[in-house]
């Protein structure tokens, strides 16, 4: 018999999907004794029957079944509710199936022949570690979609003319364009948008048009019918059906490529979409907010964005500056980051000791709130009682070791500090019959590749270190190598 001590929340259940009816009933015994309400399957499609039908708090899977094996019953069931604990019961010396089955999500395997105490333990642990994290991501939900803007960023000057700002413009249907530095909190300040205008009951949908490959993009914002391509095996709603009636947030919207502009204009001004070969048009009321870390009107000037789109968009904008300029928010995010971290660890950690909030306070953070936020996370993980200065990175304790003092490794000095003015190969001659605006394009062209080659010059080929120093994401730095062909392996340092 289980130890009462051990026993459960009588509204937990546990599903136990075996083809195996013997241990069906001895699992159900141990877990009925134990204080678990059990669900019994035989067969793998039951068992996905049960799982969508019952929602258990957890489920018991062997890995050997006929039909539809164990490995493809826990993806479906990963696919439905990827935060149920899925644990696999196997004979002993099954490992290669026991890493297959970890890699595509159960929480821990048991094998056979098990002893009854490791099966009640192990579905213990499942169901809190489950229990802790609803809890984590409810306490995450209210401080970033019920609380005020200030009580997520700060209550800065500079925080509080933004926080007016969306409450002038949420309640209206007006295009927003927010600027910021990567990690600064757009994405936060434009959820603000939605929560507080009159769409804030439907779907809020976000598109990184910077990840999404140029090949997949018009299918992904669109959607598509079966047959449309090699694959299409079924109809798939894009992403402007799902922010139907709501929001749609398009983020790093510079990095859209060319050839989809036109077509977001078109869908912006007619407000109808056709997914990827269908022929019926289709009717969408939403509203976009898009937002990037490149004004547009300079990437318009170097004709890399419609002028046409710019304007389009451009009904109202945002600018959220970098977090060195509001200093005033690192003692109210850190203590927020701390009060997260700490119900996540499961951890007290009481505060930040005044030498470490020095330090905190001094560091000139270029990535902005989410390195502050990962800086945090860290000192919690490390610290017993108080975040104290040996719990801060490097890069915090030394500033002058950190990558914006590139001249310290490489002996030279950072493009952006150099002060000089760049020359630009342009030949006057050559470009006799272009336009005024041709001509602009072609020294901006001409600059960008100029700096980025220097950059990445000094950086020895280190892509994500030029992207620090020249305060733009990885993805433009990526995109700009690709479009200038551009190979940063050339700068490196040879072994």
């Amino acid at each position: 018999m289980i130890n009462k001590t051990m026993a459960s929340d009588s509204s937990n259940s546990v599903l136990v999907i075996d083809d195996d009816a013997g241990v069906c009933d001895m699992l159900t015994l141990i877990l009925n004794d134990a204080g678990y309400k059990t669900y019994v399957a035989n067969r793998g499609n039951a068992g996905i029957a049960l799982f969508h039908g019952k929602s258990p708090d957890a489920v018991i899977l062997d890995l050997r079944m006929p039909g539809m094996d164990g490995i493809d019953v826990l993806k479906q069931l990963k696919q439905a509710n990827s935060e149920t604990p899925v644990i696999i019961i196997t004979a002993y010396g099954k490992i290669q199936s026991v890493v297959d089955a970890m890699k595509h999500g159960a929480y821990d395997y048991i094998t056979k022949p098990f002893v009854n105490e490791e099966i009640v333990l192990t579905i213990q642990r499942a169901i809190k570690q489950r229990s802790m994290q609803q809890e984590i991501h409810t306490l995450k939900t209210q401080l970033n979609l019920a609380l005020p803007l200030f009580e997520q960023m700060g209550s800065s000057d500079e925080i509080v003319k933004i926080y007016k700002q969306i409450e002038r413009v949420a309640p209206t249907s007006y295009t927003v364009i927010i600027y910021g530095e990567t990690g600064s909190g757009k994405e936060l300040v434009a959820r603000d948008i939605h929560n507080r205008s009159p769409r804030k009951d439907k779907p809020f949908v976000v598109v990184d048009c910077g990840s999404i490959p140029e090949t997949l993009i018009e299918s992904e914002l669109f959607g598509y019918e079966k047959g449309a391509f090699t694959g299409a095996d079924q109809r798939k709603a894009g992403q402007f059906e799902m922010a139907n009636g709501g929001t749609l947030f398009l983020d790093e919207i510079g990095n859209l490529p060319k050839s989809m502009q036109g077509k977001l204009l078109r869908v912006l001004q007619e407000r109808r979409i056709r997914r990827l070969g269908g022929n019926k048009e289709i009717d969408v009321d939403l509203r976009v907010i898009a937002a990037g870390n490149e004004r547009l009107e300079s990437l318009v000037v170097s004709r890399h964005f419609r002028m046409d789109l710019y304007q389009r968009l451009n009904e109202f904008h945002i600018e959220i500056p970098p977090l060195q300029q509001r200093k005033d928010d690192i003692i109210f995010l850190s203590k927020r980051f701390l009060d997260i971290t700490n119900k996540e660890l499961n951890k007290n950690i009481s505060g930040i000791t005044k030498e470490a909030l020095g330090l905190l306070m001094a560091y000139h953070w270029p990535g902005n709130v989410r390195e502050l936020k990962n800086v945090i996370r860290r000192a919690a993980l490390l610290a017993e009682d108080k975040i104290d200065t040996g719990h801060l990175p490097v890069n915090v304790l030394e500033p002058g070791r950190g990558p914006e003092d590139i001249s310290k490794q490489t002996g030279k000095e950072p493009v952006q500090k150099t002060g000089q003015t760049m020359l630009l190969d342009f030949d006057i001659n050559a470009g006799k019959g272009a336009s005024f605006h041709d001509v602009i394009a072609q020294c901006v062209e001409s600059a960008e590749k100029k700096v980025l080659t220097e950059t990445l010059k000094q950086t020895h080929g280190n892509k994500r270190l030029a992207a620090k120093i020249l305060k733009i994401d990885y993805k433009t730095i990526f995109y700009k190598c690709r479009k200038y062909g551009i190979e940063a392996d050339n700068f490196k340092l040879e072994a």
